[in-house]
C-alpha cells in the first residue's frame, strides 16, 4: 500500500495532517527571531589591552609580543594577528572551524593569567571576547543636548544604560563617545618648583591621606553600632585640602595643601575621542541583541522605551534622545519585501496552474501545497534554533517553484486519468501510484544538490548551513504533501478543465503544442547527432560569455547606510581633526538626501587622533529628493562616490574612504571587498613595497579608496636619560620614567566615590599650559636620593623624530594591510588576479601577500560552492542510478544540466548581473530544478518500455504525454522567480541575482531538454542489456502486469495489483467509495 492509498482511504487523517502542519508552522513562525544574517559563531577571539599613554612600539614589545607568545601553544590556532597603537593593543586569534570556541576562550584566559607576571603591572586587565557579526550593535541611540559632556555621560551611566539593558532581547550595550568620569588633579609645575614639591610627593599624599578601609563595629551589650572612618576625600574641595606632609619621606613643617600646587576638578579621563550626532555633542548607546532573538522586535522595543523616557519626563530638560543609526529598519523592510515577493510568487504560480488546469479547484489543490510545505518548514527551523534571515527566507522563497512541481506532477497525472473517464477516487489512486517513482526520484535529485551545501567548508559554510537545511526540509515536506495530501484532495474535490472555457482553450493549445512537439521529436530522433552537436555548440558558446560577466562576492545593496572614514596628516591634534570633521558635517547637513549622521573623532576606541569615522543614514529611496548634480533619486551606490569627492575637497584631509556595509558581514575583518596584507622581515622595506603595490592599484582603474594601515611619520618625543649625569646628581632612571609617566601620561593613582555612589579613577597630569611643548618636560622636577630637587633638563636629552602610528603583526610577523573598494562596473575576481600578478613582480624573496577579510572569504566561498556543485552532481548520479537500477539513465537525466548553465550565463550577460554568492545559489537551484523535466521523460519512457515498447515508440509515446506537466512546472518555476527578478525594494539585489539565473536557466534547459534528452536516451539505449529486458518482459507477462503484445494497460495493471493485495471486502469498500 502506497502513501497515497493511505491518505485516500483516511481522508480525515490527511486533512488533519495538513491543518496541523499549517497551524503549528504558523506558531513556530511567530516565535522565530528575525535577523539579517544567521547567528554564526565565528571561531575568532579578540584580546584587548589598554595601557594609558604607552607608545605603539611599547605596546607591541611589552604587551602584544608577550600575549602572542603565550597563546601560540593553544591547540587549533589558525592565525594570530595584532594591532598596536597608542595605549591600546588588539590581538585577534582565529581558530580552525572545528574548534569549540567556548573551550578555546577558557584556554586563552588561562594562558593570559599565566603570562600576567611578564606583563606591565599597571596595564588594565586584558579583555577576551568572541568576535561575531551578530554581536555588533543593531542600532545606536544617542543622548544629546545643551548639557555638558560629563553630565550626559553620568546620565547614561546612572540611568539610560541600565534602562536599555533590561529590554527583552537586548544582550549588551556598547557605549560610543563615552569617557570615564574622573577626579582630575592638574599639576602646576611653577608652584611645585616654588614649593619644592615633586610628582612623587603628590602621589604619596593621595595614597596616604585618601584611603578606604573597613573599620568594624562596637558591641556595648544591648546595642551594636557600626564604625566607619571617613578617610576618603569625596569632592574637589576636600582633595584640595589634603596636606602634603612629607618631602621624600621627611616631614614638612610648613603646611602645604594640595590645592596650592594643583587644580582639582571632577572631570573626565583624557578626551581621545569625540562623538556628535547631527553636529551636536552626544553619547551613543549601541544596542546588541541576544543570540536568536528577534532583531526587529528588539528595535521596536527600544523605540518604545525611548518614547516612554521622553513622554514621562525622565530626561533632564537640556537633554534629548534620537536614533541616528538603525539597521533593524532595513532588516524589517527587507524581510517584508521578501514576504511580499513570496506572496506575489504564490499568486503568479497559482495563475499558471489555473491556466494549464483550467479549473480553480485544481489550481487551489496545487496552491495548497505551498503553505503546507513552506509554513510546515518553520516547525523544523524553529526547533533547530534558526532565525528568519536572508538565507532561510531566500531558501523558502526559491522553493516555491519546487514545492508546486511535485503537486503539479501528481495532479496532472490524476487529471489525465480523470479526463479519460475514471471517477475521482480511481483516478487519484491510479495516477498517484504511477507518478510516485518519478516524484520521489525528482525530490531526491534536488536533495542531492542541496545536502552537500550543508557540508561546505569555511565561514561561508556556516551561513549556508541554514539555507541547505531550510530548502531540504521544504522539498521533503512538498514530497510528502504531493504523495499524500494532493491525491486525497483530488479524490474529493477534483474538477477537470473541460468544464470551463479557459480549460477548453488550454486543451486546444496543448494539443497543438503536443502535435508540433511530436513532429519535431520525430525529426530530432532521426537526426540525433545533429541535435546533440547543436546543443553542445550552444553550451560551449555560452562559456565564452563568462569572461564578460563581472564576478564579485556579494552584490551591493541600497541599505541607506554607509560609513565615511577621514584621515588627516600624521601628527594632527585632536583639535585639528575635530575641525575637519565639523567641515564635513556641514557638507552632510547641506545634502537633503541625508537623514542623520553620527561621527566618532578618534575612532570608537579612541587614540587615533588624526582620523575618525562617520555613520551616515540616508532617507528612504522613495523620500530622497532630486538635487543637483543628480537628475533622479540617487541610490546609495551613486551617492557614496559623490560624498567622497566632496569631503576630499576639504583642506587638511589626507585620505577619505567610503565603506558599504552591505559588502561586509561575512567575515570578522575590516569589511572592505579588497583586503590583503604584505608581510616580510624588514619594516621599512614593507612600507616601500606596499607603496608600489598601492600605486599600481590606483593606476589600474580597477579600484577606488586605496589605503593601508601603514602610517609613518607620527611625531614622537624620545626622552633619553643621560645615565652619567643622572648618577652624578643622584637621580634614578626609575624616578625619571615614573615622574614623566605621571605628569604627561595621565597616571591613575587611586579611586574615589562620587555623589552617585560610583567608584571613579583619580588621575594626575600637568596642566595643559605646561604640557604643550617638548621643552615642558624639562621643567618637571624630580627628587634625588639625597632629597634634593633636580630639574629633568639636567639629566635627560629630548629627541623629536617620526614614528609609527600603528604596528600590525600577522602570525608574529610585521605586516601592512592594504584595502580598497571595487571601481564601478569592475570584477572583484579580476582585481584579485591583478593584485596577485602585480605582487609576484614587485615582491622580492622573503616577502609575500596574504588575502584576508572579504577577499579571503570570496576565494574560499567560490571554491566551496564549486565543490558542493560537483559533489551534488555526483550524489545525484548515485541516487538516480540506484533509483533506476542503471548506469546510463542518470547520464541521460543529467544532460539537462549544461544547458541550464548556458541559459543562466546568457541571462546574466544580457541583464548585467554579476556572478556572485547569490547567483551561485541560483545555479545550485537550477541543478535540482532542471533534472525534474529529464526525470519525467526518462521515467515515463521506461514505463512504456517495460510494457514492451521499442525505444523509439516508447519515446514518441511518453514524451508528448509529459509535455504538459513539463511546461507547467517550468512556467510555474519561472512565474515564482519573476517577482524577485523585478523587485526594487530593500534587499532586492540579492533576490534579483538568483531569480535571473533561475529564469534564464529554466527557459533554455526546458527547450533543449525536450529534444536532447530523448536523443541521448535513444543513443545510449543500445548499450543496455537486451537479454535482461527480455527476461524482465517475460516475467511481467507471467505476472499479468503486461499483455503479450507489449502494450501497457495501466488501469488493468493497477486493478490487478489491488485485487492481489486487498481482501475482497476492501475491494467492495473501495467500489462503494468510488460510486
Amino acid at each position: 500500500m502506497t502513501l497515497s492509498d493511505i491518505s485516500i482511504k483516511n481522508t480525515v487523517f490527511a486533512w488533519i495532517l495538513m491543518f496541523g502542519l499549517i497551524i503549528f508552522g504558523g506558531i513556530s513562525f511567530s516565535r522565530m527571531g528575525i535577523s539579517q544574517l544567521p547567528d554564526v559563531d565565528f571561531p575568532i577571539l579578540t584580546i584587548t589591552v589598554t595601557w594609558q599613554g604607552a607608545s605603539p612600539d611599547t605596546m607591541e614589545t611589552a604587551v602584544a609580543d608577550v600575549l602572542e607568545d603565550a597563546v601560540m601553544t593553544i591547540q587549533g590556532i589558525k592565525n594570530v594577528n595584532s594591532i598596536s597603537q597608542e595605549g591600546l593593543t588588539n590581538i585577534t586569534i582565529e581558530f580552525e572551524l572545528n574548534r569549540d570556541i567556548d573551550t578555546a576562550l577558557q584556554e586563552v584566559q588561562t594562558k593570559i593569567l599565566q603570562a600576567q607576571r611578564n606583563l606591565p603591572t599597571d596595564i588594565d586587565p586584558p579583555i577576551v571576547v568572541k568576535t561575531n557579526p551578530e554581536d555588533n550593535p543593531i542600532m545606536f541611540a544617542s543622548l544629546t543636548g545643551t548639557a555638558t559632556l560629563r553630565e550626559m555621560i553620568i546620565e547614561v551611566r546612572d540611568h539610560l544604560k541600565d534602562s536599555m539593558a533590561t529590554i527583552s532581547g537586548v544582550g549588551d550595550i556598547r557605549l560610543g563617545g563615552y569617557i570615564d568620569p574622573n577626579m582630575r588633579i592638574w599639576l602646576n609645575t611653577e608652584q611645585m618648583a616654588r614649593q619644592e614639591i615633586t610628582v612623587d610627593d603628590v602621589i604619596n599624599t593621595i595614597i596616604s591621606q585618601h584611603t578606604l578601609t573597613p573599620s568594624g563595629y562596637i558591641d556595648n551589650g544591648p546595642k551594636e553600632s557600626n564604625v566607619r572612618v571617613l578617610s576618603e576625600a569625596r569632592t574637589p574641595k576636600e582633595f584640595e585640602d589634603l596636606i602634603i606632609a612629607k618631602r621624600s619621606g621627611e616631614p614638612i613643617w610648613k603646611r602645604i595643601r594640595l590645592g596650592s600646587v594643583a587644580k582639582v576638578e571632577e572631570g573626565l579621563a583624557d578626551v581621545r575621542r569625540i562623538s556628535r550626532v547631527n553636529g551636536k555633542t552626544a553619547v551613543g548607546l549601541g544596542i546588541i541583541k541576544q543570540r536568536g532573538s528577534n532583531a526587529v522586535a528588539v528595535g521596536r522595543a527600544v523605540k518604545v522605551r525611548i518614547t516612554n523616557i521622553k513622554s514621562m519626563g525622565l530626561l533632564p530638560k537640556n537633554m534629548s534622545m534620537i536614533l541616528p543609526y538603525d539597521s533593524t529598519k532595513f532588516v524589517e523592510d527587507a524581510t517584508n519585501e521578501l514576504l511580499f515577493t513570496l506572496t506575489l510568487s504564490v499568486i503568479l504560480t497559482s495563475l499558471v496552474c489555473w491556466l494549464f488546469l483550467g479549473s480553480w479547484s485544481s489550481s487551489f489543490n496545487v496552491v495548497l501545497a505551498i503553505p503546507t510545505s513552506l509554513i510546515g518548514s518553520f516547525i523544523v527551523l524553529y526547533f533547530l534554533g534558526f532565525t528568519l534571515n536572508t538565507f532561510t527566507l531566500l531558501a523558502l522563497s526559491l522553493s516555491i517553484g519546487i514545492v508546486v512541481d511535485d503537486a503539479i506532477m501528481v495532479l496532472e497525472n490524476i487529471v489525465r486519468y480523470h479526463e479519460s473517464g475514471m471517477n475521482r477516487v480511481k483516478a487519484a489512486i491510479v495516477g498517484a501510484r504511477e507518478i510516485t517513482s518519478a516524484a520521489v526520484a525528482a525530490s531526491l535529485a534536488i536533495l542531492a544538490i542541496f545536502l552537500p551545501v550543508v557540508f561546505m567548508k569555511g565561514i561561508i559554510g556556516k551561513f549556508f548551513f541554514q539555507f541547505g537545511v531550510a530548502i531540504s526540509v521544504a522539498v521533503l515536506l512538498s514530497l510528502v504533501e504531493a504523495l499524500t495530501l494532493t491525491p486525497m484532495r483530488c479524490s474529493q474535490l477534483l474538477t477537470t478543465g473541460k468544464e470551463t472555457r479557459i480549460g477548453s482553450l488550454m486543451d486546444g493549445l496543448m494539443n497543438f503544442l503536443s502535435s508540433a512537439y511530436r513532429r519535431g521529436l520525430t525529426w530530432g530522433l532521426g537526426n540525433r547527432w545533429k541535435i546533440i552537436s547543436a546543443a553542445m555548440a550552444v553550451f560551449a558558446s555560452s562559456l565564452f560569455l563568462l569572461g564578460g560577466i563581472r564576478k564579485e562576492f556579494v552584490p551591493a545593496q541600497d541599505m541607506g547606510i554607509f560609513i565615511v572614514n577621514i584621515r588627516t596628516p600624521l601628527g594632527s591634534s585632536m583639535e585639528f581633526t575635530d575641525q575637519i570633521f565639523k567641515k564635513a558635517e556641514e557638507i552632510f547637513k547641506s545634502r537633503p538626501e541625508i537623514k542623520t549622521y553620527f561621527c566618532a573623532v578618534g575612532g570608537f576606541q579612541g587614540g587615533l587622533v588624526n582620523q575618525g569615522i562617520f555613520f551616515v543614514t540616508m532617507k528612504d529611496l522613495k523620500e530622497r529628493p532630486v538635487a543637483a548634480p543628480f537628475k533622479r533619486r540617487p541610490r546609495q551606490q551613486e551617492f557614496m562616490p559623490f560624498i567622497r569627492e566632496k569631503v576630499k575637497q576639504i583642506p587638511g584631509t589626507q585620505v577619505v574612504t567610503v565603506l558599504d556595509p552591505s559588502l561586509a558581514g561575512f567575515s570578522a575583518q575590516r569589511g572592505y571587498p579588497i583586503q590583503f596584507s604584505v608581510q616580510g622581515p624588514d619594516w621599512e622595506k614593507l612600507g616601500e613595497l606596499s607603496g608600489k603595490i598601492m600605486d599600481r592599484m590606483n593606476k589600474s582603474g580597477l579600484v577606488t579608496d586605496v589605503d593601508s594601515d601603514y602610517q609613518t611619520g607620527m611625531p614622537e618625543v624620545k626622552v633619553i636619560p643621560d645615565r652619567s649625569l643622572a648618577s652624578e646628581r643622584g637621580v634614578t632612571i626609575t624616578n625619571i620614567a615614573d615622574s614623566i609617566s605621571a605628569a604627561v601620561g595621565s597616571l591613575r593613582v587611586g579611586k574615589y566615590t562620587d555623589e552617585s555612589g560610583h567608584r571613579n579613577d583619580i588621575r594626575i597630569k600637568l596642566l595643559d599650559k605646561y604640557n604643550r611643548q617638548p621643552q615642558d618636560i624639562n621643567r618637571i622636577m624630580v627628587r634625588n636620593i639625597h632629597g634634593e630637587i633636580v630639574s629633568l633638563a639636567n639629566v635627560v636629552h629630548l629627541n623629536e623624530m617620526p614614528s609609527l602610528l600603528t604596528i600590525t603583526r600577522y602570525n608574529r610577523e610585521r605586516g601592512i594591510t592594504i584595502f580598497s573598494n571595487i571601481a564601478p562596473g569592475k570584477s572583484q575576481s579580476d582585481i584579485l588576479s591583478f593584485i596577485e600578478k602585480s605582487s609576484a613582480k614587485i615582491l622580492p624573496t622573503g616577502y609575500h601577500i596574504v588575502f584576508s577579510g572579504s577577499s579571503q572569504v570570496f576565494k574560499e566561498s567560490f571554491e566551496s560552492l564549486i565543490f558542493a556543485l560537483i559533489l551534488g552532481i555526483v550524489v545525484a548520479y548515485m541516487i538516480l542510478g540506484t533509483q533506476y537500477n542503471s548506469f546510463l539513465h542518470p547520464v541521460t537525466i543529467l544532460m539537462a544540466l549544461p544547458f541550464s548553465v548556458s541559459g543562466a550565463f546568457l541571462a546574466m550577460w544580457l541583464t548585467g548581473t554579476s556572478l556572485n554568492l547569490y547567483s551561485m545559489i541560483g545555479l545550485l537551484l537550477l541543478m535540482g530544478i532542471v533534472k525534474k523535466n529529464s526525470i519525467m521523460l526518462v521515467d515515463f519512457t521506461n514505463t512504456r518500455r517495460i510494457a514492451g515498447m521499442e525505444v523509439h515508440n516508447a519515446l514518441m509515446d511518453a514524451c508528448p504525454i509529459r509535455l504538459r506537466p513539463i511546461l507547467m512546472t517550468s512556467l510555474a518555476t519561472i512565474a515564482a522567480a519573476v517577482p524577485p527578478a523585478m523587485a526594487l525594494g530593500p534587499g532586492s539585489e540579492t533576490m534579483r541575482s538568483m531569480a535571473i539565473v533561475v529564469i534564464g536557466g529554466v527557459i533554455m534547459s526546458t527547450f533543449l531538454t525536450l529534444f536532447v534528452v530523448p536523443c541521448v536516451y535513444s543513443l545510449l539505449s543500445r548499450f543496455e542489456s537486451k537479454r535482461h529486458q527480455k527476461d524482465l518482459h517475460e516475467a511481467l507477462v507471467s505476472l499479468g502486469e503486461v499483455t503479450e503484445k507489449g502494450t501497457l494497460d495501466l488501469s488493468e495493471k493497477n486493478e490487478n495489483a489491488a485485487i492481489r493485495k486487498k481482501k475482497s471486502r476492501d475491494v467492495i469498500k473501495l467500489k462503494d467509495v468510488a460510486n
